[in-house]
């Protein structure tokens, strides 16, 4: 009878459950799940995989991956900080600011070292302009991974993680459908949505995901609020020499816009921007890939300095909600030091 037939005997092979902790609310961060998903497919051809996804999050105090959270059999860790845990079996990340202490590259080392194999899978090379393209480039050199299929997804994951747009207006403008599902993933890319998109890209072009009703109809309303965000800019920005600070914590912002500085202010070497939202204070700080003028500053070891991190072109720091002026002061500190 058919239900006999479908019910499991004790030979079938038990799935392996699968553990993904990726950048979450980030486009490079969901395109890094997807690459790696297949490239764990791959690896594991013929084996049974079950797969969980978890959007890693910045904020004050939050230096890394809870180590409980990687309960799975296989358990990964991408685009985002080194944590110490004894359960994680990959890791792939780009961001110079990876190891928060001496002691989490340290351990990072070791595990390199001593783990070279399957038990262990390390992956850090701050020279990439995308996780996702570092994990297709693994993938294909050391596994014999086709990449072929995500083409462009990876050419999408790096153009926009790496700001390498021909012009700020592209990015401001966000006419291509997948830019504006990389403003659907900043705004919705939680638990929830890692597990629901990455399936879809994993089996369907980027560019019929990124125009698909549901993610289409979730854009219009982030539109409306993403041009009401560049009046905001314009009206708080204060330019001082080559750079630009701008400061909206009046109000409550759970996303910012990237790029808009250097649109309005094409001049402008650096952008240092902080806003509030409900659950912490940010500052952005970023150089202006468009301009004349040469990058002066490491940009990660300023944000380092004070407990965030990123790129030598764009990094950011969190601080407790609370501490609004401590977050003013410190954007105008940033700001000044940029301009010295």
């Amino acid at each position: 009878m058919p239900d006999e037939i479908s019910r499991p005997t004790l030979s079938d092979p038990v799935p392996r459950r699968v553990v993904v902790a990726t950048h979450g609310h980030c486009f490079d961060g969901l395109c890094s799940a997807v690459m790696f998903t297949r490239l764990l497919q791959h690896v594991h051809a013929g084996e049974k995989l079950t797969f969980a996804y978890y959007a890693a999050g910045y904020g004050p105090g939050q230096n890394g991956v809870d180590p409980a959270l990687l309960k799975g059999d296989i358990n990964a860790i991408l685009d985002f900080r080194f944590s110490v845990a004894d359960r994680l079996s990959w890791y792939f990340d780009h961001h110079v600011s990876a190891f928060p202490t001496v002691a989490d590259r340290q351990t990072y080392d070791t595990s390199v070292r001593e783990h070279p194999g399957a038990e262990r899978r390390m992956f850090h090379d701050g020279a990439y302009s995308s996780c996702t393209k570092l994990i297709a480039d693994v993938g294909r050199e050391q596994f014999g991974l086709d990449s072929a299929p995500m083409a462009e997804l990876v050419r999408w994951a790096d153009l926009i993680d790496s700001a390498s747009f021909p012009n700020a207006e592209m990015a401001v403008a966000r006419r291509e459908p997948e830019l504006q599902l990389m403003t659907v993933v900043e705004h919705m890319g939680n638990d929830a949505f890692l597990m629901e998109t990455v399936p879809r890209l994993l089996t369907e072009p980027i560019s019929e995901v990124a125009r698909a009703k549901e993610v289409q109809a979730a854009y219009l309303p982030m539109q409306v609020g993403h041009e009401r965000f560049v009046e905001d800019v314009k009206r708080a920005a204060v330019v001082v020499g080559s750079v630009v600070l701008v400061d909206l914590t009046g109000e409550l912002l759970e996303v910012a816009g990237k790029f808009v500085t250097y649109a309005l202010f094409p001049a402008s070497a650096y952008s240092v921007l902080v806003t509030r939202s409900r659950s912490k204070c940010k500052i952005s700080i970023g150089y202006n890939p468009w301009s004349n003028l040469p990058r002066r500053h490491n940009i990660a070891e300023i944000c380092e300095r004070h407990g965030g991190g990123g790129h030598p072109v764009v990094g950011a720091v969190s601080l407790p909600v609370a501490d609004v002026d401590r977050a003013r002061s410190l954007a105008r500190e940033i700001a000044t030091e940029l301009g010295g």
